[in-house]
């Protein structure tokens, strides 16, 4: 379906026809009209399926036709749970309203409030916010909710793995119990869905792309290779395809700084992303892999998520996720709007167990890549854990019989010493 067949108003199909927007996808095909009739709605749907304009969409023209546009209050709520995922939805908003007379303005914390305070106090309509900085500032009473007409909860299963779901309750108390409610999540447990059921009147159900399939245009393969030798192999396939960008995924904080710093002394240009970053580091670090300043971005999930990098060929995982669902978000990165995309994982020894929950969710075998210098030999495994006390106990114990040696040795040259000055003593 063409946008110009969802009853959207000229200033919008303006603008959307500017920025490339010409055909509208599944979701925003089947959510749009019914939000456009003030449903309620429940969103079951991944990154990269175009559910930010599936909403922002009719908000925007709902908005206009309120004709509330400058009052000063607030009209539109939407909480995101990352910096990154608040700044790419205003981002969003801005290029569909740019012929609106509208005022978007987006929270977050880890930087100062004074220019976010400052700028509220001039009136806004469209909020976009992260829980624990809009929190704050209500509590301060820089921000009153009790006008808002439309609320997005976007990403709610990702609030809950970061424990956001109190602040958004929270939250919540202070919106009108009369407002048209929209919630997203790419899946839902059962604490997802209680949440929703508090939160939407009589929704309008949308499942697109459920998180346990994966996109079929996106290429996904599995390199089996040693722990030790992923830093190696990773600087090897970074040499050899030839890509632009690589988006690389660790599991944690100090894995992607060890990352980037092998990848800098290999020559390439890389820079890591995670919640040790102040803000302005992630943005800047974000800014020179879209402008291709940098060829290589090693973030972690959580910075990670809100990434959206046009024509992004190739994301790598350098270690797998530990939680199957992400994998589907992590592969999500490339292959958007319809282009193709390579998804590259590496499996390590202590990593079948993950790799087969993600073959079991997404309910297909992952193409092995064996055609490379690292290949982990057939029958490597990881140390049991008995075997692991076994190596600790036997390195304990040469520990001890080391430190007993060198305390023996120590008491064998005290001993003339002593011996030595008692001489003296007695001949003295």
């Amino acid at each position: 379906m063409l946008f110009n067949e969802l009853e959207l108003n000229q200033h919008l199909l303006h603008a959307l026809k500017e920025a490339g927007y010409t055909k509208a996808t599944p979701i925003q095909e089947d959510a749009i009209p019914h939000l456009m009739n003030n449903k309620d709605l429940l969103g079951c749907a991944q990154t990269g399926t175009g559910k930010t304009a599936a909403f922002a969409l009719p908000i925007l023209q709902n908005i206009m036709e309120e004709k509330t546009v400058g009052k000063g209050a607030i009209k539109a709520l939407i909480l995101a749970p990352t910096r990154e995922l608040a700044i790419q939805i205003g981002e969003s908003f801005q290029i569909y309203a740019k012929y609106l007379p509208l005022n978007i303005q987006v929270i977050f914390g880890g930087v100062s409030q004074n220019p976010q305070t400052a700028t509220l106090k001039r009136g806004t309509d469209i909020l976009v916010a992260t829980p624990g900085r809009l929190l704050d500032l209500i509590r301060q009473g820089f921000v009153k909710l009790n006008q808002v007409d439309f609320f997005v909860l976007d990403e709610a299963d990702m609030m809950l793995d970061m424990g956001m779901l109190r602040d958004v309750r929270h939250i919540i108390r202070e919106l009108p119990k009369k407002r048209q409610s929209m919630f997203f999540s790419a899946t839902m447990p059962k604490e997802i869905e209680k949440l929703a059921g508090t939160i939407l009147s009589n929704p309008v159900k949308v499942v697109v792309n459920p998180v346990s399939s994966t996109v079929e245009v996106i290429q996904q393969s599995v390199y089996h290779v040693a722990k030790t030798d992923k830093t190696n192999l990773l600087i090897y396939l970074l040499k050899n395809k030839q890509v632009e960008r690589s988006l690389v995924f660790s599991r944690t904080k100090h894995g992607a700084n060890k990352i980037v710093k092998k990848l800098l002394q290999a020559g390439f240009s890389a820079e890591a992303i995670h919640g040790n970053k102040s803000q302005n580091a992630r943005q800047q670090a974000l800014e020179n892999f879209k402008t291709m300043k940098t060829s290589v971005l090693v973030a972690t999930d959580i910075a990670a998520r809100g990434i959206d990098v046009p024509e992004l060929s190739q994301v790598i995982q350098f270690d797998l996720p530990e939680v199957p669902e992400t994998y589907v978000h992590r592969i999500g990165r490339t292959g958007r709007a319809g282009l193709s995309g390579k998804a590259i994982s590496f499996c390590d020894e202590t990593e079948s167990d993950l790799l087969r929950d993600i073959e079991k969710l997404s309910k297909r075998k992952v193409p092995v890549i064996k055609d490379h210098p690292y290949l982990l030999k057939e029958g490597t495994q990881a140390p049991t854990q008995q075997a692991r006390k076994t190596v600790s106990t036997r390195n304990n114990g040469t520990q001890s019989k080391k430190k007993q040696g060198r305390r023996g040795g120590q008491k064998a040259a005290q001993r003339p010493r002593v011996q030595t000055q008692k001489t003296r003593k007695v001949t003295g």
